[in-house]
């Protein structure tokens, strides 16, 4: 008996019966994926992409969402999105805590899909692996969530308002969405597809987004005309980790190391790699220079719109998600939104409504158009379940996309809304005009490079003289030069 007890076999309490142990290694695997691509994936992608006296404060509001999401979703917001049903739309809180909730095998109570007659058409996800690593996958998508929302809001938001607001959006918004569509509630019993958060995540965050801008205001002016990136090289290692980040983001959400999970983390990259290409092609052509910031977006775009298809659609379809997904949004931001006075009115800073929520739409309804019926029927709970390319019930569901689509909109302006409004009344959701003028510095007294400038008054005692200065041959202003 000299074998560790994790490797007894099924003697050993610590290998149950029901655990398949190469699911359990994959799906903590992807997790362990997708909280990468947050921490520190978003940290520094949203560090170095902005203006250099913001950079702090930017990765911070990241990193903070990622520790706060936690401690909320194991205490009450995991069994609010997974758990029992106590509305169409919402389960019913309770910790997830306790070894003997998290050891036993996982399930969501509420995902047993029933035909119009009462009967049983799908029996509940049941997973081979405990509930602990249900909780763990789940987290990290809940995370990324609310940090994809405070990219709308960089350059300006008041830090305690953030503190504030990710609890209660978490609450109040994501498991809403989550339940309703992967939890059991009324969309996921309607067959609405939604493989891995192309409308939990995405078109959620990029709507409460947006939402959330109009609510906090804009930058000062002077961010809003010139806010150029402080890194373009640590934005590039941050967007790596969110490509490569995606194969546990789509891969994972079979729930199973299974053929269907190859196939989604397939087609993740070949859409992704197309968004960029044409989105890179159309700066070239009208804008004669092809953006590094540009190849990002459009290769967010990919991961995004084939996110709700990643495991329904076949490989030709990739790319023509890819084709879409690289134009469109690029349209939206590059042409549509400097004619839109609705749009050039919100201050969305890193334009995550076109990112997330114009792309998580097309992919949607994109996916109600190209999902195959083999391919559906390894993954949903509806059966006979197709996109409207494929004939028969497939025109319904392309409607059942957009009627999902619709909710999720109408769900997190209003819930955006308010939270941000009830806020308002404790806490100013705007910073004031002082920090907004210096930055890093009034609002966390540190800043991300070993410079000064920007605003920031020089202050001898604090930034110190080198011994050149010292001796007279190296003399600098009292106050820095308003440079960006």
């Amino acid at each position: 008996m000299s074998v560790p007890s994790a490797y007894q076999g099924n003697t050993s309490a610590a290998v149950a019966d029901w655990l398949n142990k190469g699911d359990n290694a994959w799906q903590m695997t992807a997790a362990t994926l997708v909280g990468l691509q947050s921490v520190p994936g978003l940290v520094i992608l949203y560090g170095g992409i902005v203006k250099k006296k913001w950079a702090v404060n930017s990765a911070f509001m990241a990193l903070y969402a990622f520790a706060a999401v936690w401690l909320c979703w194991v205490t009450w917001a995991y069994n609010m999105s997974f758990g029992d049903k106590l509305l169409p739309f919402w389960g019913k809180a309770k910790p997830a805590l306790g070894q003997q909730f998290l050891l036993k095998q996982a399930a969501l109570p509420a995902s047993t899909h029933y035909f119009h007659d009462g009967g049983v058409e799908t029996a509940m996800v049941t997973p081979y692996y405990p509930m602990a690593t249900m909780v763990y996958f789940q987290c990290v998508f809940a995370a990324i969530t609310l940090i994809l929302i405070a990219g709308s809001l960089l350059g300006r938001m008041n830090i305690r308002a953030w503190m504030a607001f990710v609890p209660l959006w978490l609450t109040f918004s994501y498991t809403v969405s989550a339940f309703s569509i992967w939890g059991g509630g009324f969309l996921f019993q309607w067959g609405v597809m939604d493989y891995s958060g192309g409308y939990v995540i995405h078109l959620s965050s990029g709507v409460a987004g947006f939402t959330a801008a109009y609510w906090v205001g804009p930058r000062s002016t002077k961010d809003r005309e010139r806010f150029p990136p402080n890194n373009l090289l640590l934005m590039l290692a941050g967007a790596g980790l969110l490509w490569m980040g995606w194969a546990g983001f789509n891969g994972g959400d079979p729930y199973a190391a299974n053929i269907d999970s190859s196939i989604a983390v397939l087609n993740t990259n070949i859409c992704a790699a197309t968004s960029l290409l044409v989105w890179t092609c159309l700066d070239v052509i009208f804008f004669k220079k092809p953006s590094v910031i540009g190849a990002v977006q459009g290769m967010i775009t990919g991961l995004v719109c084939i996110t709700p298809g990643a495991g329904l659609v076949q490989g030709w379809a990739a790319i023509a998600m890819g084709v879409l997904s690289g134009s469109i949004p690029w349209y939206t931001m590059m042409v549509l939104h400097k004619r839109s006075s609705l749009l050039q009115k919100v201050d969305d800073t890193l334009g995550v409504f076109h990112t997330h929520a114009v792309a998580g739409f097309l992919g949607g309804a994109t996916t109600g158009l190209f999902a195959e019926p083999t391919l559906c029927s390894l993954f949903l709970p509806v059966t006979n379940s197709r996109g409207a390319f494929y004939g028969g019930p497939g025109g319904v569901q392309f409607l059942k996309q957009v009627a999902g689509a619709l909710f999720v909109i109408g769900w997190n302006v209003v819930a955006t809304s308010i939270i941000c409004l009830v806020i308002r009344t404790v806490i100013p959701l705007r910073m004031p005009d002082e920090q907004l003028v210096v930055g890093d510095d009034a609002v966390h007294g540190e800043e991300a490079y070993a410079l000064w400038g920007e605003g920031e008054t020089f202050d001898v005692t604090r930034h110190g003289f080198s011994d050149d200065t010292q001796n007279g041959a190296d003399r600098r202003p009292a106050v820095a030069p308003q440079s960006d």
